[in-house]
């Protein structure tokens, strides 16, 4: 049985809200009164009121109507939000905490003793339902909130429970990833209009082999490099264009990309903003 979600409220009416709410929407799975958003800012409101979302410039009223609540605001924004809302969160409350490089202990420390705490790392495709989850629990979640959150995130694609010791390295892969995606899209791109494909063209073929590709290896059981293999013939082009990209450090670019956006998620954690004193 899928278990209740409740009301969703957004403490932040960023990107980050408007993914998970479009993707929501989208899926069916949550009508949009069962939704609310707040913001200092009605420009920021803008799009999720359009969508039918519930909007208020007030964080503690969201938190005082919902019954899960997603911190969507950028990380040096938590500490602020958190002694603003704090008291007013109790074990009713479910806090899901989408910011990159902010632990769980801390968002505990702030809050009054038995919140229930969740720490998720979404990504952008999301919005369409697409999009690649992992989520961690903190120390007084209960039995029913492991699969509520399940149920929320799986609507907008893949999803998995982790330790939260892999958040920073979820976000580096899939939280991140979305941009390196677009990048190799758009060179892609560039390479077909240097060789005479009208731009157009070129990104529809450069992002439907991409999502093709992708396909094939969550579909077709095997490893990517077997599946590089299956397109290099013996002394062909594809060979060829593999050795450039190897000449030019295509691997060492992406896994030091994945490395350096881990490394800035963990130097967040240790700032002194984020310590529990």
């Amino acid at each position: 049985m899928m278990p209740n979600i409740g009301s969703v409220g957004f403490l932040g009416a960023g990107k980050v809200a408007y993914t998970i709410a479009k993707g929501l929407l989208g899926a069916g799975k949550i009508p949009p009164q069962m939704m609310m958003a707040s913001a200092p800012s009605e420009r920021n409101l803008k799009l999720l009121k359009a969508m039918g979302v519930r909007c208020t410039n007030n964080n503690k009223e969201l938190v005082e109507t919902c019954d899960v609540v997603l911190l969507a605001v950028k990380p040096h924004m938590i500490p602020t939000l958190l002694k603003e809302v704090g008291t007013h969160i109790n074990e009713d409350h479910l806090v899901v905490s989408l910011a990159a490089g902010i632990t769980i202990d801390f968002i505990e420390s702030k809050l009054p003793v038995g919140a229930r705490v969740v720490r998720a790392m979404p990504n952008t495709p999301c919005v369409i339902n697409e999009g690649a989850s992992v989520y961690s629990t903190g120390t007084s979640v209960k039995e029913r909130d492991g699969p509520l959150v399940q149920t929320l995130f799986n609507t907008l694609g893949y999803c998995l429970e982790g330790d939260e010791s892999m958040i920073d390295a979820v976000m580096a892969v899939s939280g991140s990833g979305p941009a390196y995606a677009f990048v190799a899209i758009d060179a892609l791109a560039d390479g077909g209009v240097k060789m005479g494909l009208p731009r157009d063209i070129a990104i529809k073929l450069a992002a439907q082999t991409l999502m093709g590709s992708a396909k094939l290896v969550l579909e077709g059981g095997k490893h990517p490099s077997e599946l590089k293999d299956d397109v290099c013939s013996p002394g062909g082009t594809t060979i060829e264009a593999i050795h450039q990209l190897e000449r030019g450090g295509f691997r060492k670019c992406l896994i030091e990309a994945v490395e350096a956006a881990c490394l800035k998620a963990r130097t967040l954690n240790e700032m002194s903003a984020f310590s529990r004193k």
